[in-house]
């Protein structure tokens, strides 16, 4: 995966962001746009952030349902090695679409490093099965209702009344795809954890118009003592 270059051009997956952002921007009604970009500004005020866990930590263990409705450990993914675990918001976000293909791209660089990626969102199970469908996603993708996992990564927040309906005048109903009523999501977040559940790289944001890139996380597994030669 490229990365930016010194000239200041965005990488491949930036753009694609930029592109997702340019034609929302051409589609949305402006009081839509500007509602929802209100939440980010009061999520990025309220220091919403700082209460997600840190790089040295412990990741809490979790048992969720994945696409075909088995139940999955970060425990036993981390038998295998480390594990990339990224929070999206859902199949309704063009954003997190652009990051989970994205992701799937890199997947087998991401396997040469030894790691497994999963990706974790509130939505129910059955639209959990519809984003790894939709978006022909091979890897590990489970559902999180009611962001329980969330809460204990210190991810989950409500976003308020005007902007749940500013997306449900969209056709964007939060209670349809989450099942439940809080209008609750996860910040868009990205963790490197090390097979001794110790948060390695954390990467945690209000704005979920911006996702780390694929280049960057493999650049920290790279950097693992594990992965560096004797």
């Amino acid at each position: 995966m490229s990365t930016s270059a010194s000239s200041g051009t965005p990488s491949l997956f930036k753009q694609k962001l930029a592109d997702a952002a340019q034609h929302l921007a051409g589609v949305l009604p402006a009081a839509v746009a500007q509602t929802i970009d209100s939440g980010i500004a009061h999520a990025e005020a309220a220091g919403l952030v700082s209460h997600a866990l840190r790089v040295g930590q412990t990741a809490p263990n979790f048992t969720l349902p994945d696409a075909a409705g088995q139940l999955q450990t970060l425990t036993s993914l981390l038998e295998r090695g480390p594990v990339v675990l990224t929070f999206y918001r859902g199949n309704w976000c063009p954003y997190c679409n652009v990051q989970l293909r994205a992701y799937q791209q890199a997947l087998p660089e991401l396997a040469s490093q030894g790691a497994t990626l999963v990706a974790i969102s509130p939505q129910t199970p059955d639209a959990t099965s519809l984003t790894a469908s939709a978006q022909e996603l091979t890897f590990t993708v489970l559902s999180d209702v009611g962001n329980k996992v969330a809460r204990q990564y210190g991810l989950a927040y409500r976003v308020g009344a005007d902007v749940a309906d500013t997306l449900r005048s969209v056709g964007i109903d939060l209670a349809a795809h989450n099942g439940t009523e809080d209008d609750e999501l996860p910040l868009t977040a990205t963790f490197v954890i090390n097979t001794d559940q110790t948060i390695l790289w954390a990467e945690v944001l209000a704005n979920f118009k911006d996702r780390p890139d694929p280049a960057t996380i493999l650049a920290v597994l790279a950097r693992r003592p594990e992965a560096l030669p004797a």
